[in-house]
């Protein structure tokens, strides 16, 4: 296997038999070598392929600053991840979750863990994505030594979640996008108001409509809970943002033939109500 491009002492990219460009990892695998030498296959200890273009540039500049510590973590994270979730992850993982999580450790260090607003979301709407990602909570102390909180596997499931659109064909990811603008102008529209995009409501709604729409995209059904009488609590309560709700619904059915459930409108209802009533849903 010939060295195609040093990224330091421990991590090289190389060609493999089948010229798959590939990282490959140990530990001064790449001390004193240089492009177009032969590596030593026994100091060999992780490689993995890279199939979209691009990628080993961002890692070499990542790795300028970064220990390649959290890149192997992130490759661990990712071994697993493609063994557990049904579609392909997009390469750029590797940058993105390395990048993290380099950020993610040096912040616990110095004691600062940060809440994610969009656990609650992630851990119901995405549970395997969840499941990956607090196992990688283990797989994160084993190598390196500190304990996460369960919000950074809910930041974790998001890299694989987002992951999903980018590494899927463009025509799904431009449809879930347009989907979501389509939304949010309904919501603007019916209520003539600019959402406020810097509140945490705003970041809620937006998660919550990207799932929504990938269910959409993943044909996933969503059974109703047949809550009757809290359906009709909301009707009753917030009337505007379940008229708004019902202008979502009949676009979505005239533009998608998509009949979304009683559910989906409940759930539509509220984040509508706290996205556009600041004060009753007021967040410190």
């Amino acid at each position: 296997m010939e060295i195609k491009k040093v990224l330091n002492n421990n991590v090289v990219i190389a060609n493999n038999e089948l010229d798959q460009e590939t990282v490959v990892m140990g530990r001064g695998l790449a001390f004193q070598q240089k492009v177009g030498d032969t590596i030593d296959t026994s100091k060999i200890e992780k490689k993995f392929i890279l199939e979209k273009h691009g990628v080993s540039e961002k890692l070499a500049k990542l790795l300028d600053d970064t220990s390649e510590l959290y890149l192997n973590i992130s490759s661990k994270i990712l071994d697993y991840a493609k063994s557990q979730l049904p579609y392909k992850l997009d390469d750029y993982l590797y940058v993105a979750l390395t990048d993290h999580l380099s950020f993610a450790i040096s912040r616990h260090k110095q004691g600062m863990n940060l809440k994610n607003p969009l656990l609650w979301e992630i851990r119901k709407y995405y549970k395997q994505e969840f499941e990956v990602a607090v196992k990688s909570l283990d797989i994160i102390e084993s190598d390196a030594g500190v304990r996460l909180v369960e919000d950074e596997a809910a930041s974790i499931a998001l890299h694989l979640v987002n992951s999903q659109i980018s590494g899927g064909n463009m025509a799904e990811a431009f449809q879930v996008t347009e989907m979501v603008n389509n939304i949010l102008n309904i919501v603007k529209y019916h209520f003539g108001m600019e959402l406020d995009e810097s509140s945490i409501n705003y970041e809620r709604f937006l998660t919550h409509l990207r799932f929504f729409t990938m269910r959409f995209i993943r044909k996933e059904r969503v059974v109703d809970t047949n809550d009757n009488f809290l359906y009709e609590q909301l009707i009753q309560k917030y009337s505007e943002a379940f008229q708004c709700s019902i202008k979502i619904k009949t676009y979505l059915d005239k533009s998608y033939n998509w009949s979304i459930s009683k559910d989906e409108e409940m759930y539509l209802t509220l984040h509508i109500q706290r996205v556009t009533n600041r004060h009753e849903w007021h967040q410190n």
